[in-house]
């Protein structure tokens, strides 16, 4: 397969500029998808040709599977470029693409599609020796089915959705009582968020770890992991900080769970690049959550620990080219912490924050990223996500790369709207987490 010369970036926001600095380094020209509310957007402004393909709502754009590809035949585009959430780990978006002739830069979709279904993924993960919590097998059929599982396995259980993700369509069970009401709620949520209501159960370790691994894998065999990641600071399963590496993963561990991260990936003929997620619980047993086929939010943490450019690896691999490196070539270098900056108010239980910036500072420095879209003047629409930027900061070791980024935040400025930073500074301060004795329910500890 010949470089790519033209990609379309199906997304927005942060991410959509991530990409678009990618191609342009890589030499490649870049193709913007915008919706009405984002025409003031940046990477609207930084991509060589930009497209407004419908209106706020993301159904009409983003989401638009046939006006996507239909711009991507129309300007002969080479690929596509998916970014995270949208249609990133959408298994017949991947199939379209395959069938137009257009690359879809990540997995194929079938691949896609074995990872997507949670009980399904959970089924191979069995079959492949990788460690996975106890709990039903394949979707639960009805009440009476939910009842046997939970009294076999013992509450406390969750329900999970079978193509869930993002927290949607989950509950936490303590007790035989509150089980039908609540699997009742989560097939629910899930119709709504997945058009699927199936839902599985498994096993609630309540003080418990989340610790990712990062995939990368060619169309030639050779799978590597770039290390982990600690993602356990979260406000209803969404991550805040994220730390690479894990501070309470010692090196024959993460050998273990790294082996684990690659035999997943295996199990599925995986290729691009891709995270594994693990729970670990207090004993150091670990137990496979999830695959997410696509870029992860946080994927700027192991960039800075490795040197490794994960989009642009990406990208490769969607050429057909070979990883140039191998398991023996990458090491852990220093400590990276991310913080997810969004417009919301704390002290208003979370509230979005909608509104213009007025005036903007982004930190700077030795060792300090910042991906964002914003600048000043920035209009925020009320469609999306309310990320307005991700501060990353690299150190020697995980002290000093918390000062780093304590500093970061007093540096941060963000006029005309509420953000979270205040509270990410309070986290950051907090003796647990600077002890690194953390966990997924930390955060609804320090916020009550």
């Amino acid at each position: 397969m010949a470089p790519f010369t033209r990609v379309l970036i199906a997304n927005r926001g942060e991410i959509a500029v991530r990409i678009i600095r990618a191609l342009k380094e890589m030499d490649i020209e870049s193709v913007a998808v915008y919706s009405t509310a984002d025409k003031d957007s940046l990477h609207v402004a930084l991509a060589d040709y930009s497209i407004c393909i419908g209106s706020g709502s993301p159904k009409d754009s983003y989401l638009n599977m046939e006006r996507i590809l239909s711009t991507a035949v129309t300007l002969g585009v080479d690929a596509i470029h998916p970014g995270y959430g949208f249609l990133s780990e959408n298994s017949r978006f991947a199939k379209m693409c395959e069938e137009c002739k257009i690359t879809f830069i990540g997995p194929d979709s079938q691949a896609i599609l074995n990872m997507g279904n949670k009980s399904t993924a959970r089924d191979l993960m069995i079959k492949s020796g990788v460690p996975v919590i106890p709990g039903s097998d394949g979707p639960i059929s009805d009440i009476s089915e939910a009842y046997d599982v939970a009294e076999k396995i013992g509450f406390p259980v969750i329900i999970k959705a079978s193509m869930g993700g993002g927290g949607k369509g989950m509950r936490i069970v303590n007790t035989k009582e509150e089980l039908e009401s609540f699997v009742t709620q989560a097939k629910n949520e899930a119709q709504n968020a997945f058009g699927d209501s199936s839902v599985y159960i498994e096993k609630y370790i309540s003080e418990s770890r989340h610790v990712e691994f990062q995939i990368l894998a060619d169309k030639f065999g050779t799978t590597v992991h770039l290390f982990d990641r600690e993602c356990s600071i979260q406000r209803n399963n969404q991550k805040m900080i994220e730390e690479a590496p894990s501070s309470c993963v010692q090196e024959s561990l993460r050998q273990k769970m790294g082996d684990s991260a690659i035999a997943a990936a295996k199990a599925i003929n995986y290729y691009s690049a891709g995270t594994v997620e693990f729970l670990l619980d207090m004993d150091n047993n670990y137990y496979f959550i999830e695959m997410n086929t696509r870029i992860q939010v946080e994927h700027p943490t192991t960039e800075m620990i490795t040197g490794v450019d994960l989009l642009k690896e990406q990208i490769r691999i969607a050429q057909n080219e070979k990883l140039t490196f191998t398991q023996e070539d990458l090491s852990v270098r220093g400590h990276a912490i991310e913080c997810r900056i969004n417009a919301e108010d704390p002290e208003n239980n979370f509230a979005p924050s909608a509104g213009t910036i007025s005036d903007l500072h982004l930190p700077g420095g030795n060792g300090v990223r910042v991906d964002t879209h914003i600048y000043p003047g920035y209009k925020i629409p009320v469609f999306y996500d309310s990320m307005l930027c991700k501060i990353i900061c690299w150190s020697p070791t995980r002290n000093e790369a918390i000062n780093k980024m304590k500093r970061a935040l007093d540096e941060l400025v963000v006029g005309g709207i509420k953000t979270n930073a205040t509270l990410q500074k309070r986290i950051l301060n907090h003796p647990d987490f600077l002890e690194g004795d953390i966990s997924t329910s930390f955060v609804n500890k320090i916020i009550g």
